[in-house]
C-alpha cells in the first residue's frame, strides 16, 4: 500500500491513516474547500464519499502526495479534516482522511447513504 511506504511526515496533527479499500464508496455533490500549501485555497465539488476518503471536481491541480486540508458540510455537520490527495483521473481527486477528529459527521452520513441505496436497490427489485 502506497501510504505504509510513505514517511509520516505530513502533519503533527495526523492520527492515523485509514485504508481506503475498506469502506464503500456513495455517491455526494456538496461542495469543498481544499487548501494547499502549493495551490492556495482552491474550490470544488465532491463527487462520492466513504469512511476513509472524498473525492471532489477540482478545477487547479493539486500535487499528489500532498496533504491538504479540506472544508466541507455534510448533513450531519461541518468537516474540516487533513487528507492526502492519492488519485488524480483528468479533473477528478482522490483524498485519503488522514485523521479521525471531527469525522463522526463523514460516519453519520455514510451509515444514512448506505441505508437510502440498499432501501433504492429493494424498491427496483
Amino acid at each position: 500500500m502506497q501510504a505504509e511506504n510513505e514517511p509520516a511526515t505530513h502533519h503533527p496533527h495526523r492520527a492515523t491513516e485509514i485504508d481506503a479499500r475498506r469502506h464503500p464508496r456513495f455517491k455526494l455533490g456538496v461542495d469543498i474547500r481544499v487548501q494547499s500549501r502549493t495551490c492556495g485555497v482552491l474550490k470544488g465539488h465532491t463527487v462520492d464519499i466513504s469512511e476513509s476518503g472524498i473525492s471532489a471536481i477540482m478545477r487547479i491541480e493539486v500535487p499528489l502526495g500532498e496533504v491538504v486540508e479540506l472544508d466541507f458540510t455534510l448533513p450531519f455537520g461541518r468537516v474540516t479534516t487533513y487528507a492526502a490527495v492519492r488519485q488524480r483521473s483528468a479533473f477528478r481527486y482522490g483524498f485519503q482522511f488522514l485523521e479521525l477528529n471531527d469525522l463522526e459527521a463523514v460516519r453519520c452520513t455514510c451509515r444514512q447513504l448506505a441505508v437510502e441505496r440498499d432501501l433504492t436497490s429493494q424498491n427496483s427489485q
